[in-house]
C-alpha cells in the first residue's frame, strides 16, 4: 500500500458488509495534530474493508479518545498502510516534540 505524507491519522471502523464479520478501518488523513479538537475534515479518507485488527508499529505519540472511540497518531512525518490477508499494519515517521 502507498506511503501517505501526513501530519496525523484518526483510525476508527464501521461495521463491514455482515456486522458479525469483519470490520472496515476508517482512517481520515490529516495536516494538522489533534483535528478532532478543531472538527477539521480530513485531505482524504481511506476505508479499508475486510480488517480484524491493526497494528501499530514504530510509533509513539498515540491517543485513544473515548468520547469519539477515535485513536490519533500525531507528529507524523510518514504513514504508511499494509494490509496482509486481515490485518492492516500502520508504520511511519514521526517527528516528536521534546517540550
Amino acid at each position: 500500500m502507498p506511503t501517505y505524507n501526513v501530519k496525523s491519522v484518526t483510525l476508527s471502523r464501521k461495521p463491514g458488509k455482515d456486522k458479525d464479520k469483519l470490520w472496515t478501518a476508517f482512517l481520515g488523513l490529516f495536516s494538522e495534530n489533534n483535528p478532532h479538537l478543531h472538527g477539521r475534515a480530513p485531505i482524504d479518507v481511506l476505508e479499508i474493508k475486510e480488517v480484524e485488527k491493526v497494528r501499530i508499529h514504530d510509533l509513539r505519540n498515540i491517543s485513544y479518545y473515548l468520547q469519539g472511540n477515535d485513536i490519533v497518531i500525531n507528529d507524523l512525518t510518514e504513514l504508511n498502510l499494509n494490509k496482509e490477508g486481515n490485518i492492516l499494519t500502520l508504520t511511519g515517521k514521526q517527528k516528536l516534540n521534546t517540550n
